[in-house]
């Protein structure tokens, strides 16, 4: 036996006991001691190939060795070494301990994460908010394409105006801008209706996009003012602001009126629905773009809180595969004539 294998013999066993110390003081299957695990045998590796020049065959016999003395722990595979060693080096240049929203999150959660974020802030953005959501794994990914971290909180709206301050923060971060409804499916020049119908189809994913606390009330949701009936697009209450909240759709562009009819919803809602011991209904324009300036001016005088985000549909088949498809009219009447045969 050479120099460098007894001088790996040794520290294998040292790893070998910090597992068994581990497993002593918890069963690895609880996510957070796993992670421990990983991230102190991610510190060894790279200190080790650091400080003893070895390459990266090490991991293959490390891999070997580690699954023969602890058959029962899956995650000792090369490949999720490798995973280790770049999750450990990610995390380490923002601090010496394994963060904690990071040890909380499936390990799996936090192979997407590195694989998919280049920026530490990011990455632990996505951990906490894996946290507060709860999101599967599926789910994070959805919110990570969809860049969630530069969405969050970026609505105009009035809240620091009409809401008070702990409120308004909490309000203003659970509003987005822009949301992203590639989901739906629909062209960029999609009616209201059309895309109201299609949100009702795909609720789930709809929900998952308007985010965390948002429960559905109903769509065009009546409420009578004097002898005038008025339809809400969509109706939500949200959980843990505890009020109603609003939304128009509109497909178009802003416009300063849309403000107005929505501060008249609110209202409305307030007078008629809200329950005395809910907060202020908050409003919220959804629209196909906006001009900053406008909507500000639009909502500098209006007492009611009201954010205004803009949406983004799937963008047109490329001209090939148009006359390859089917049309959502055929689809739809496809769909009729089943329902009919089925009774």
């Amino acid at each position: 036996m050479d120099k460098t294998e007894i001088t790996y013999r040794a520290w294998f066993e040292i790893i070998k006991q910090k597992i068994l110390s581990a497993q002593l003081r918890a069963a690895v299957a609880v996510n957070t001691q796993l992670l421990e695990i990983y991230w102190e045998l991610g510190r060894e590796i790279v200190s080790k190939q650091s400080q003893a020049s070895w390459g990266d065959a090490v991991l293959e016999l490390l891999s070997v060795d580690l699954k023969l003395s602890f058959p029962n722990i899956k995650g000792f595979s090369k490949r999720n070494l490798y995973a280790i060693r770049q999750w450990y080096l990610f995390f380490y240049t923002n601090s010496p301990f394994v963060p904690q929203a990071v040890a909380q999150i499936p390990w799996g959660h936090n192979r997407l994460i590195i694989s998919k974020i280049k920026n530490v802030e990011e990455a632990l953005f996505y951990a906490q908010a894996t946290l507060q959501n709860g999101w599967s794994r599926d789910q994070l990914e959805i919110q990570i394409r969809n860049k969630y971290y530069l969405t969050k909180g970026n609505a105009i709206t009035n809240f620091s105006r009409t809401l008070p301050a702990p409120r308004s923060q909490l309000a203003a971060e659970t509003l987005k801008n822009p949301y992203n409804f590639d989901f739906l499916g629909l062209e960029e020049d999609a009616l209201e209706r059309e895309i109201e119908n299609a949100m009702m189809h795909h609720i789930t994913r709809f929900l998952l996009e308007m985010g965390k606390g948002f429960a559905f009330v109903g769509r065009q949701y009546l409420i009578q003012v004097s002898e005038t009936e008025y339809f809400i697009d969509l109706l939500f209450y949200h959980l843990h602001l505890r009020c109603f909240v609003a939304v128009e759709l509109k497909p178009g562009k802003f416009k300063p009126e849309h403000a107005g009819k929505l501060n008249f919803y609110l209202s409305a809602i307030d007078s008629q629905v809200k329950h005395p011991n809910d907060q202020p209904s908050i409003g919220l324009v959804l629209c196909k773009t906006k001009d900053k300036v406008e909507a500000e001016y639009s909502l500098r005088d209006i007492q009611k809180p009201i954010g205004i985000s803009e949406y983004k549909l799937t963008q047109a088949l490329p001209e090939e595969f148009i006359n390859e498809l089917p049309t959502v009219a055929q689809i739809e009447n496809q769909l009729n004539r089943l329902d009919d045969e089925n009774g």
